[in-house]
């Protein structure tokens, strides 16, 4: 995997949410979109420092959350954690944060002329929800999602399109063995529900705690890659692994 050049560059594009961006390579014929979303109380500089080590044929735009936390500190939605260790999450601000991800990742497509057949969605912890999410809402706007350590939320659920309109789509669901901040239980659960799904799901569980490891980010990356190639065929690809 050569690391590609990761300063952000003056942008084209005209978005309704703050971002870093890193353009494909020149000369590139049937350019991707890859947008990337940080997890609570970081910022959009955070996962856009994987920009260099993601293809060089992707645009790569890094979204900051909409909701401010504190200096350099925001989040998609505010949550709670219960003495029993489940979550309420401020569900108004999950929604309005939804849709206004759904309308950027859209106006991006269409400013940089990127069919969403060539769109991909991914993140962090409560950013890799806010992919999965969308997945599960708007798949007319995407080929795939990515989710780091991340969780489903049953609130989205309801909302979620039926099973059929997410044919062809792709997800790929990793997981640190040792997480101590979202349990590895969390990404069982969105394995399960996405083996119900007609969806090529790859997932994959590694050595580590809540971060993306290396061998974790070189295998996203090789997945990336490979979309849109015949070779990504199979439905449950690696969804064993974890099992």
């Amino acid at each position: 995997m050569i690391p590609t050049h990761t300063e952000p560059t003056p942008s084209p594009l005209d978005l309704p949410m703050s971002f870093l961006s890193r353009p494909a390579a020149a000369g590139t014929e049937q350019p991707w979109l890859l947008v990337l979303m940080h997890g609570v109380g970081s910022h959009e500089k955070d996962l856009f420092a994987l920009a260099r080590w993601v293809p060089a044929h992707f645009h790569v735009v890094s979204l900051r959350a909409p909701y401010a936390m504190g200096p350099g500190a925001n989040t998609w939605f505010e949550f709670t954690v219960e003495s029993d260790g489940s979550r309420t999450i401020h569900e108004a601000q999950e929604t309005a944060s939804r849709r206004l991800l759904a309308r950027t990742v859209e106006t991006a497509a269409v400013q940089l002329g990127v069919p969403p057949a060539r769109v991909v969605v991914g993140g962090f912890s409560q950013g890799g929800i806010m992919a999965i999410s969308l997945l599960l809402t708007r798949p007319d706007l995407l080929h795939g999602a990515m989710a780091w350590h991340s969780r489903l939320l049953p609130q989205v659920l309801p909302h979620a399109v039926p099973p059929e309109a997410m044919a062809g789509r792709a997800l790929w669901v990793s997981h640190g063995l040792q997480d101590n901040v979202i349990p590895l239980a969390s990404a069982h659960v969105i394995r399960d529900h996405a083996l119900g799904l007609p969806v090529a799901l790859t997932y994959r569980e590694y050595a580590g705690m809540h971060e993306i490891r290396p061998d974790e980010l070189r295998d996203a990356m090789a997945w990336l890659d490979a979309l849109g190639r015949p070779a990504l065929t199979a439905r449950q690809e690696g969804a064993a692994a974890g099992a």
